[in-house]
Parts: C-alpha cells; sequence; structure tokens
C-alpha cells in the first residue's frame, strides 16, 4: 500500500464528497475484475470510489476487509472506510522515457 498524509486524505475526502460511487462489490465480493478497474480508474483520475454491497458481506467478511485488500491488490492507499463506502488514492505512475543504448 502507498502512503498518504493527513493532509492529502482531506483533500481526497473533499473532492469526493459529492461524488457517487463509480464501482460496486456485489456478491461476488472483490473479483479480479474489479480490481482491474480499479487500477483502470486509479491511473485514470487517481482516486476511486466504492460501494460495498450488503450481499458481499457474509460471515465475517467486513466493508473494512474488503477495502483492505482492494488497497493492498491496486497498491493504492485506503483513504477512508465509511458505513459501505471506501476510497482509494494512488499517485499516477511516471513513464520514464527510455534510454538509448550505444552508439
Amino acid at each position: 500500500m502507498s502512503k498518504i498524509t493527513t493532509r492529502m486524505k482531506r483533500h481526497v475526502r473533499h473532492v469526493l464528497k459529492d461524488e457517487n460511487p463509480t464501482i460496486w462489490v456485489g456478491k461476488e465480493g472483490l473479483t479480479p475484475q474489479l480490481a482491474a478497474e480499479m487500477e483502470k480508474q486509479l491511473q485514470r483520475n487517481k482516486m476511486v470510489k466504492v460501494r460495498v454491497l450488503p450481499a458481499a458481506m457474509q460471515g465475517e467478511v467486513t466493508a473494512q476487509a474488503i477495502a483492505a485488500n482492494a488497497a493492498e491488490q491496486t497498491n493504492a492507499a485506503l483513504v477512508e472506510v465509511r458505513g459501505h463506502v471506501f476510497i482509494l488514492f494512488r499517485k499516477r505512475k511516471s513513464v520514464e522515457p527510455e534510454q538509448p543504448t550505444g552508439p
């Protein structure tokens, strides 16, 4: 998981305050397809808001556990878990230009 400062957490919460979740975790749980979609949205927007539906939380699985697992899989920082909604943030990966080799 990446590190995030308290000030940055506050900024991300403020930006996504009025936004609706863009990804929903259903009864299948955190599937590879959902992780890939989170990865794509993190690349594009640096942040993603996810809702965990009640069907996904069966047994001892909680929204906090799903959020921590999602953050680990996407190598993102878990900003906040509030009820069944959580926010992930990750800085964009910079693409370094390749250095020419040889004469």
